[in-house]
C-alpha cells in the first residue's frame, strides 16, 4: 500500500521566484542539443480516469539515458567559471586543456554519469562514488564515461559524505543535495532542471492548461525545480511528489516540519530516488509550494513501466515514477478528491530516464526496450 500526505501548508503563489532559468540559453549553444518529446497519452489517460496526460520524456538528453546531464552541465559550467576566472563557454572549452581539476560526485547511477560526461566536454577527470547495492550496469555505464568510479560500504547518503570529505581545491564536488555550507553547486543544478519546464511550457504553448504535476523525489532537486517553474503560473497546476516506500524523506520532512532522515539500506528498484536525506536547499520550496506526496512500493512503478511501454514509451524504474503516482492517486477515491482528480484532469508526468538497466527492464515489462516502439502522439 502505498502513504499520501497532503500538503496544508502548500501556498498558492510563491514570493521571489523567478519566471525563467538561464540554464535554457546554455543548454542550447552545447553540441547535440535538441527538445526532448512530449507525448499526449490518451489512452493511458482513460485507463487511468483523466481528460489528459502529457509525458514529458528524458530518454535521451545529449546522448544520455535520462535528464541528470541538465543539472549536471550547468552547475559544472557555473562552478568552472567561478574557479578559473574565465567568462565563456569557448573560455573554458580551451583553458582548461592541461588543467588538473577533477570532479567528484556520489551517485545511484544518472547523476554520476552525467557528471562523468560533463567532465569530458571541459577534458577533465571525474571520480564517482557510489553506494555499496549499485547494479553492475550502472558501474559499467560510469567506467564507459571514462570516470573512475569507487564503491563505499554503505548507503547512498554515505557515499555523499566520502566524496565530500574527498573533496578540495582542484577536487571540485559536484553534487544534486545540499547541507549548511553547501548550497551553491545544489541551486545551479536546480536551474539547470528548469530547461525541461521551459521547454514543456513552450511545447504547451496554445494547449489547455495544466492542472495537475506528478515529479520523482531523490533528493528534491527535480521536483524543486518544478515547484519553482509552476509557481510562477497564473493559473497554476496541482504539484504532488513522488518517491519510494522506504525511501521517503521528503514526506515524512514534510509531516515533520523539518528535516528527516530514513536511514537505510534502501532497496526500491527505483534506484535513482532510494535517497534517504532531503536536500537542504530544495527542503523549503517543497515544504512550501507542493500540494502533495506520495511513496509508492515498487509494484506501482513495474505496472507504470508497462503501461507507458503499450504507448510506445520505454522508462526505467525511476522515471516511471510519476505514473506510478497516478495509479497510486487514482485507485483511492478519497486520495483523488483530496488531491482534486477528476474526469476533466488535465496531467503531466516527466518520464527521468530509459531503461538504464535493459535485463531489469525486460523482466518488469516482458519485452526487451528496444522493441517498444513510440506511438502516434507526440510533439518533438
Amino acid at each position: 500500500m502505498f502513504e499520501f500526505h497532503l500538503n496544508s501548508g502548500a501556498r498558492e503563489r510563491l514570493e521571489g521566484l523567478t519566471t525563467r532559468s538561464a540554464a535554457i540559453d546554455f543548454h542550447r549553444q552545447l553540441p547535440g542539443y535538441r527538445p526532448t518529446s512530449l507525448h499526449s497519452c490518451d489512452r493511458l489517460a482513460e485507463r487511468l480516469g483523466l481528460a489528459h496526460l502529457l509525458v514529458k520524456e528524458e530518454s535521451s538528453r545529449f546522448g544520455l539515458p535520462a535528464y541528470k546531464i541538465l543539472g549536471a552541465s550547468w552547475a559544472i559550467y557555473n562552478l568552472l567559471l567561478e574557479v578559473t576566472g574565465l567568462s565563456t563557454l569557448d573560455e573554458l572549452r580551451t583553458g582548461l586543456a592541461d588543467s588538473d581539476l577533477t570532479l567528484l560526485s556520489a551517485t545511484d547511477g544518472n547523476h554520476g554519469r552525467a557528471v562523468a560526461r560533463a567532465a569530458g566536454w571541459f577534458g577533465l577527470a571525474a571520480e564517482i562514488f557510489v553506494p555499496a547495492d549499485i547494479g553492475p550496469v550502472r558501474i559499467e555505464a560510469l567506467l564507459a564515461e571514462g570516470a573512475r568510479v569507487r564503491r563505499i560500504a554503505g548507503s547512498y547518503d554515505e557515499a555523499v559524505r566520502q566524496a565530500a570529505a574527498s573533496s578540495g581545491k582542484d577536487r571540485l564536488l559536484i553534487q544534486d543535495t545540499s547541507w549548511p555550507g553547501y548550497e551553491q553547486v545544489p541551486s545551479w543544478i536546480v536551474e539547470g532542471y528548469g530547461t525541461i519546464l521551459a521547454e514543456a511550457e513552450e511545447q504547451l504553448a496554445g494547449a489547455e492548461p495544466i492542472d495537475l504535476v506528478l515529479v520523482q523525489i531523490g533528493v528534491g532537486s527535480l521536483a524543486a525545480a518544478t515547484t519553482a517553474h509552476f509557481h510562477t503560473w497564473e493559473r497554476r497546476p496541482r504539484l504532488v511528489g513522488v518517491e519510494p516506500l522506504g525511501a521517503d524523506c521528503l514526506l515524512r520532512s514534510v509531516r515533520a516540519g523539518r528535516a528527516v532522515t530514513v536511514p537505510g539500506p534502501h532497496r526500491s528498484v527505483m534506484a535513482g530516488l532510494n535517497c534517504g536525506t532531503p536536500s537542504a536547499a530544495a527542503l523549503p520550496l517543497l515544504l512550501s509550494g507542493m500540494d502533495a506526496f506520495l511513496s509508492v512500493p515498487d509494484e506501482y512503478a513495474f505496472e507504470a513501466m508497462r503501461l507507458l511501454a503499450a504507448e510506445g514509451i520505454v522508462a526505467g524504474e525511476s522515471g516511471a515514477a510519476g505514473v506510478a503516482g497516478l495509479l497510486a492517486l487514482t485507485e483511492d477515491q478519497a486520495v483523488a478528491e483530496a488531491v482534486g482528480i477528476d474526469r476533466v484532469t488535465r496531467a503531466l508526468v516527466i518520464v527521468t530516464e530509459a531503461a538504464t538497466d535493459p535485463v531489469s527492464y525486460e523482466q518488469a515489462v516482458g519485452r526487451p526496450p528496444g522493441v517498444v516502439r513510440r506511438g502516434q502522439y507526440s510533439r518533438g
